[in-house]
């Protein structure tokens, strides 16, 4: 397959946070042009600003169609012509509603093929009334009946969880067999399509304190996760647990395994940013389960940070990678199913599966017939 020059959608996010200085250093590199051509959603008055006070030379051409990108370029697609108060560091409406605004004609543009992946910077959800997350609002408006799931890519460990943005003390009542083994699913398909793990190993984790050691179980242990964990394994998915998460992540068990299923935010986010090299900025969100491909660095809007100049573009840089090699990994895994062998003259009165892989037979003897010679 030819590999081409991917076009890139990258949202502003939060107009106080770290979205434009975090984009800009990761096109500070030249070579990023040569690997595709980025399109920002945002506004260019907004990003001059950042830039004059990040005492950054960025250099973006104005376009006001995502057609009009040029290779080579740092392409900035004006989404809104009215001015937005810029307060660093801190949420506000005004900020959220910018953000909104540019994830809203990037997605709009999503669905006229404008462009092939989209990067996100970090949104404040809120600064954004009824705002859930990336991945909520994408399955909301994209996922045409799929359910999206977060991932959290490193080099060294990928992390989803069941329950995200629930309170603690609700999690046990939240998570359920059909849940878990949803999740996992999905995850599953993404570890094969996504990142090319022919036969992925998924690790799930127990709710209860050492749940799941030496064979002891809790209630949830007992009558949600292990069923689940038996259904997977029904379903020819390698998933094994549940594991106790203290043990797990302190022994480095996780190492032994292409993923962990985490049953709520702290049990499979902090070890996450503990054991990762997400110190070093290079974690990555990936949202599975839906055709558009979407990917965020793995840090927040950082609103302690915003216009000081310390950040650095790695996560950008690296979430931009993750993106460009999921789209061309489910160029890779989708192409050998999109032309199937045609049929045989005596396949064509069936239209089953089946009958494409029966060998013709003798009806006098039921042995294979033998296929006319061509000599």
């Amino acid at each position: 397959m030819e590999e081409k020059k991917i076009r890139v959608a990258i949202t502003q996010g939060d107009t106080n946070g770290v979205g434009y200085e975090v984009i800009f250093k990761a096109f500070e590199d030249p070579a990023m042009f040569e690997l595709c051509t980025p399109i920002v959603y945002g506004s260019p008055k907004t990003a001059a600003y950042h830039a004059k006070t990040l005492g950054m030379e960025a250099q973006f051409t104005t376009i006001s169609k995502a057609k009009d990108a040029r290779d080579g370029r740092l392409n900035l697609l004006s989404t809104y012509d009215e001015e937005v108060k810029i307060d660093l560091g801190l949420p506000t409406p005004d900020a959220g509603a910018a953000a909104h605004t540019a994830l809203d004609r990037a997605l709009a543009d999503w669905k006229e093929g404008a462009f092939d992946v989209l990067v996100t910077a970090p949104i404040a959800k809120n600064s954004i009334r009824g705002f859930d997350g990336h991945t909520s609002y994408l399955t909301q408006h994209v996922g045409e009946g799929r359910h999206g799931l977060t991932i959290l890519v490193s080099d060294n460990l990928r992390v989803a969880l069941v329950t995200n943005n629930v309170s603690l003390k609700d999690v046990a009542d939240t998570i359920s067999k059909q849940k878990i083994v949803e999740k996992a699913t999905i995850l599953h398909e993404s570890l094969r399509r996504d990142m090319r793990i022919a036969n992925p190993r998924i690790a799930i984790l127990a709710l209860n304190p050492r749940g799941g050691e030496d064979g002891v179980l809790g209630d949830e242990e007992q009558e949600i996760i292990r069923p689940a964990v038996d259904e997977l394994a029904a379903q020819s998915i390698q998933a094994f647990g549940p594991y106790p998460a203290d043990d797990f992540f302190g022994d480095g068990s996780y190492a032994q395994f292409d993923a962990v299923l985490a049953m709520y935010h702290d049990q499979g986010q902090t070890p996450f940013k503990a054991l990762t090299s997400i110190s070093d900025d290079k974690g990555v969100r990936v949202t599975a389960g839906l055709d558009l491909v979407r990917t965020a660095p793995a840090h927040g809007v950082c609103f302690n940070l915003a216009g000081r100049g310390t950040m650095e573009g790695e996560s950008m840089r690296h979430a931009i990678f993750q993106a460009i090699d999921i789209w061309r990994n489910r160029q890779h895994h989708d192409e050998p199913m999109g032309n199937p062998l045609p049929k045989l003259y005596h396949e064509r009165r069936d239209d089953s599966e089946k009958v494409r892989f029966n060998v013709p037979r003798d009806k006098k003897t039921d042995a294979p017939k033998e296929e006319p010679s061509a000599e």
